[in-house]
């Protein structure tokens, strides 16, 4: 049996100066097709990762990936099934104004069109599909989000193995390793702010995420598994507050404090209970949840959660 061919790309978006909605679509050289950018995941990589490499190889542009707009599936000639993976990526004026797309050998030009011109000029049914479920999110006032990412610190060294606080646990050399995979991935979503808890494990989690993105982390005592009561107030205060910034933030922390994270967000954007959200509470180490909130009325509910994890 032949193996599953996975790629990632993005319904990449922006307003014009008269507030119409135009999206990104490429032109490539070859194929002489018009289609959404996205491309193959290279071995190592998450999909996040790889749908923000490709936009930023085929268009030249540093984008945020948004809200999550499915999974495209189809066989090609070579008999092997793909999927491909699309988020909503907002293109602000500075990203547009230093992109470094030049014509090459795969993309012949790139095109900001209106929808309606977009969906005469794409060449497959199946980006149609995604443009067509993006642009009822924005007929909806629900495709500008922030997220709320949840990550679960990487595997560390069991306590039975160690002596001292439970707090300076360290990670094991696999916790190291799914600190160091997932960090890309949560980049691509291009967060503000980025939270841990003061425990060794956690901070170490968050630290190669730290270094892509050049962001200090604030350690708050608050949402560390030392704090951790069963009501989780001041863990709701935390959430609280993050969601009133209306900035991407990244918010490391322990199995028994991200239930109540994720419930916090939930009751925070009166958004339904659902199996989507006791998936997101229940991460395994290295794991991450995001949690897509609409930027313009974030109580009208999460838009979208997605789930990712270490390629390794």
């Amino acid at each position: 049996m032949t193996s599953t061919v996975f790629a990632a790309g993005a319904v990449c978006w922006r307003l014009s100066r008269k507030g119409k909605l135009r999206i990104l679509v490429v032109r490539r050289t070859q194929h002489k097709d018009t289609s959404l950018p996205k491309g193959k995941l290279e071995t190592g990589e998450t999909l996040p990762e790889t749908a923000m490499r490709e936009i930023a190889e085929e268009t030249g542009l540093v984008v945020a990936l948004g809200v999550p707009l499915g999974v495209v599936e189809y066989r090609l000639p070579n008999g092997r099934d793909k999927k491909v993976y699309y988020w909503a990526a907002e293109a602000d004026p500075l990203a547009i104004a230093n992109s470094t797309f030049v014509s090459n050998d795969e993309i012949e030009h790139v095109r900001w069109m209106s929808l309606k011109k977009a969906r005469a000029e794409l060449s497959f049914p199946a980006d149609l599909d995604i443009v067509e479920r993006f642009a009822a999110l924005h007929a909806q006032g629900r495709a500008r989000t922030f997220a709320i990412i949840a990550l679960r610190h990487g595997k560390a060294m069991p306590s039975s193995d160690w002596d001292g606080p439970d707090a300076t646990r360290p990670l094991v050399a696999r916790g190291e390793t799914q600190a160091l995979s997932v960090a890309p991935g949560i980049a691509a979503f291009r967060p503000g702010k980025l939270i841990s808890s003061t425990a060794v494990r956690c901070t170490s989690t968050i630290a190669p995420t730290a270094r892509l993105t050049g962001l200090d982390v604030a350690q708050r005592e608050e949402i560390s598994q030392d704090a951790h009561t069963a009501r989780g107030v001041a863990v709701h205060e935390v959430v609280r507050s993050c969601l009133e910034s209306r900035t991407t933030t990244v918010l490391c922390s322990h199995g028994p404090v991200l239930p109540q994270i994720i419930e916090a967000v939930v009751a925070a954007t009166g958004s339904s209970d659902s199996e989507r959200v006791h998936r997101a509470a229940a991460l395994s180490t290295g794991e991450y949840a995001v949690l897509h909130v609409p930027v313009d009325h974030p109580e009208s509910g999460i838009v979208a959660i997605e789930i990712h994890g270490p390629a390794v």
